[in-house]
């Protein structure tokens, strides 16, 4: 397992981005600001996208793994290069999210803890509904952890 930065060409990797944002509008306000990553095990299987947000703060703006290896471990180890590489640069590493039964116990398990929430963030800014696991996203929960 090797995680690489993106220098160039970030949409290529368009698929797997619209995996954790899938309005592409949305990704292009972030995508060429952002520093990505990707992470291969025989062939690209994860990636994420991180944004100084100033004041210390950086934020996971994207972070997606192929399908089929979810739960393989492989978000986790991008969330824990983010914090090996960032430790000591910044003070926090946040996310926003969904309020999803699938994607706030995956930030926890990884250390992070809920800290604010945006109201109507994903029915104000996306132009059809959002859903995950059967469930409609509206408001944006930001969960935030030490670096």
């Amino acid at each position: 397992m090797k995680i690489r930065k993106v220098e160039t060409d970030k949409k290529r990797y368009l698929d797997l981005l619209l995996l954790a944002d899938e309005q592409k509008e949305m990704i292009d306000r972030y995508l060429e600001r952002g520093t990505m990553y990707v992470l291969e095990d025989d062939g690209a299987k994860a990636e994420c996208v991180v944004t100084d947000e100033g004041n210390g703060i950086l934020e996971l703006k994207n972070i997606a793994v192929e399908p089929v290896f979810q739960g393989s471990g492989y978000g986790k180890a991008l969330v824990e290069f983010l914090i090996r590489t960032y430790a000591g640069r910044y003070v926090t590493l946040q996310v926003g999210t969904g309020d999803s039964p699938s994607t706030i116990p995956f930030y926890e398990a990884c250390g992070f803890r809920r800290h604010h929430v945006v109201k109507n963030f994903f029915t104000d800014h996306y132009d059809h509904p959002i859903y995950e696991d059967g469930v409609q996203l509206v408001d944006m929960v930001y969960l935030q952890r030490a670096l």
